[in-house]
């Protein structure tokens, strides 16, 4: 009985909402999330208010020292009360946009467990950051929806483009063949664009990539890191993902876990969605592997070979090389 009690008490903490005022630049701001959310979602909703990135603000609270420097931080470990104001030191991202180069590269992707991925995508308070990033974010489409069209998610950093080599043009570092993906899965899937960073670093390196107005196919919609949610794993601590179920929530007329497939270089980023997700070859040191690099060619013939299938997340994106060769051998017997 005690331990039942002690339980439902934990559980009625973290779900508990907050309602936080933080002050910056002379003006305050009211915050509210909940004591399931970790410090790194506190920062994400601050910045929905103020422009200024999570990883260039300092919070300062009375009588807790440095634990809100500690992204990973569950906010109901940490003692805050209504009553007190908390105080952000930050500045906006300046006019000219450059990559965050201050945000910590992540190179070591993690493999977790079967098991352990699926824990993550059925707990409770997973699907309840979830609802409450769906009643939040909203996405603007760029494009109409198409019906009957399927849907293709892709990342940008090391997916589409190298954004860690130099360059005096951004085309020098898109990815080999990049607009005649595009071009091809257009004729087959509704195209959107989701990346960890900022909204003005999307429109930014797309733009200058030519992906925005391509006469040859649109993009439907782009989103961005306050699009995210923090999960916990066992084993893993707690870490930034992409729930698809956000896109689903928001046009369930048009899209779901059937006809959805998204291509990211992190396979954490998709730890909500395991059965939608291939992990795509990453693409660095665009000098050097511009011409031979020929992931985006293979990945062409594999989107077009399973378009007309009715349920994409019946498939293992793990094997889809050899799905491709498949189905190449298959054509040239018919």
């Amino acid at each position: 009985m005690a331990a039942d009690a002690a339980a439902t008490a934990s559980s009625s903490v973290t779900e508990e909402e907050l309602t936080l005022t933080v002050k910056w630049s002379g003006k305050e701001y009211t915050v509210r999330v909940c004591g399931d959310d970790s410090v790194a979602e506190l920062k994400r909703r601050i910045c929905e208010m103020t422009n200024v990135l999570p990883q260039r603000q300092k919070l300062l609270y009375p009588k807790i020292g440095n634990k809100l420097s500690d992204d990973s931080l569950l906010l109901s470990q940490i003692p805050l009360k209504s009553s007190l104001k908390m105080t952000m030191i930050g500045t906006v991202e300046d006019d000219i946009i450059v990559d965050p180069v201050e945000a910590p590269e992540i190179i070591d992707d993690f493999e977790l467990g079967q098991d352990e991925a699926v824990d993550i995508k059925d707990k409770e308070v997973n699907k309840q950051k979830l609802k409450r990033r769906i009643d939040q974010y909203k996405i603007e489409l760029k494009a109409p929806c198409r019906k009957g069209k399927k849907l293709l998610v892709l990342d940008i950093d090391y997916t589409l483009f190298d954004h860690r080599s130099s360059a005096e043009n951004p085309l020098q570092l898109m990815r080999p063949y990049l607009h005649e993906f595009l071009t091809a899965a257009y004729a087959e899937y509704d195209i959107m664009i989701w990346s960890a960073t900022s909204m003005k670093w999307v429109e930014l390196k797309m733009g200058q990539l030519g992906v925005l107005n391509n006469p040859n196919y649109k993009i439907t919609a782009l989103l961005d890191h306050l699009a995210m949610i923090t999960v916990q794993s066992d084993s893993r601590g707690l870490f930034d993902c992409k729930p698809l179920g956000l896109i689903w929530a928001k046009f369930p007329e048009f899209y779901s876990s059937k006809n959805t497939i998204m291509f990211d270089d992190l396979r954490r980023n998709f730890v909500m969605n395991p059965q939608n997700g291939l992990t795509i070859k990453p693409f660095r040191k665009a000098h050097a592997n511009r011409d031979t690099d020929q992931e985006l060619v293979k990945l062409t013939r594999y989107l077009l070979a399973i378009a007309e299938l009715d349920d994409l997340s019946a498939l293992d994106h793990s094997n889809w090389q050899l799905f491709t060769d498949d189905n190449v051998k298959r054509r040239r017997h018919a």
